[in-house]
C-alpha cells in the first residue's frame, strides 16, 4: 500500500508536486514491512510507524505529508485486510493517488 501521512487538511491536497520530488526511488520514503505479523502485531507496528512518520511529516515543509509504503504480503488476505480498515479508521492516513510515488 502507499499512503500519504500528515495533516488531515491537506493529505489531499497532494499532487504531481509530489511525483517529482520522489521519483524513482522508494529510499527516502517511509516504509514498514509488515510481513510475519499477526494482526495484533500489524496494528501495534502500524501504530508506532505512524508517530514517527507524523514527526517526520509535521517537521518536514508544506503541506506537511509524506509517503509512505506499507508491505504486508500477498500470502495473508486477514493482513491486507486488517491494513485497508487501518488505513480507511487512521484520520491523518489516506491511499496516496495513482502514480503519485513512482515505485521502482
Amino acid at each position: 500500500f502507499v499512503v500519504n501521512v500528515g495533516r488531515v487538511e491537506n493529505l489531499y491536497k497532494t499532487s504531481k508536486r509530489g511525483r517529482a520530488h520522489h521519483h524513482g526511488s522508494t529510499g527516502d520514503l517511509a516504509k514498514v514491512d509488515l510481513h510475519g505479523c499477526t494482526k495484533e502485531e500489524a496494528l501495534g507496528t502500524l501504530g508506532v510507524s505512524l508517530q514517527k512518520w507524523m514527526d517526520t511529516a509535521m517537521h518536514g515543509s508544506y503541506p506537511w505529508v509524506i509517503p509512505a509504503v506499507i508491505v504486508c504480503g500477498g500470502g495473508n488476505q486477514i493482513l491486507s485486510e486488517t491494513v485497508e480498515a487501518w488505513i480507511r479508521q487512521t484520520k491523518s492516513v489516506a491511499n496516496a493517488p495513482k502514480g503519485s510515488v513512482l515505485l521502482r
